[in-house]
């Protein structure tokens, strides 16, 4: 009897994922292997970043926040990503939005430099948030498999 709950409740799981996946109105977005690889690399790596940025900001840390933001997510970041060679795989829309990402983490950069002076960590917060935003706005409308 054991075996046939497990079985059944397994067969009721994979049909979940089938099901989500095949409602994913997301739009895909197909991308050479390589370059979807390295996309997901990156976004894996921005992700890590804005964990390093929140534990910076707990501490206190502003100007190393700052620094982390511009040099890992920031304008400053662009060419390490590769992203002029990207761009060109993605939609409109999502290039705005990526770009967006970019120029929204360079401002936080600036006003966490800020908060180091001023102390205003909700101010910094909020800048962050707009960081996250488009990571979300991405996310939600796009897919790459």
């Amino acid at each position: 009897m054991r075996y046939i709950i497990l079985g059944s409740m397994t067969i009721l799981l994979l049909g979940l994922t089938v099901t989500q996946a095949a409602e994913d109105e997301r739009q895909l977005v197909k991308l050479p292997d390589p370059m979807r690889d390295h996309m997901l690399g990156s976004m894996r790596d921005h992700l890590a970043t804005i964990n390093e940025i929140q534990a910076e900001l707990s501490k206190g840390e502003y100007d190393k926040a700052a620094d982390t933001a511009e040099q890992r997510l920031g304008m400053s970041s662009l060419t390490a990503h590769n992203a002029s060679h990207m761009a060109p795989f993605m939609p409109k829309a999502m290039q705005e939005i990526g770009t967006e990402m970019h120029h929204a983490a360079s401002r936080f950069s600036r006003t966490a430099q800020e908060v180091a002076v001023d102390g205003n960590l909700a101010k910094a917060l909020e800048s962050l948030s707009q960081v996250t935003q488009q990571c979300v706005a991405c996310h939600a409308a796009y897919r790459v498999h």
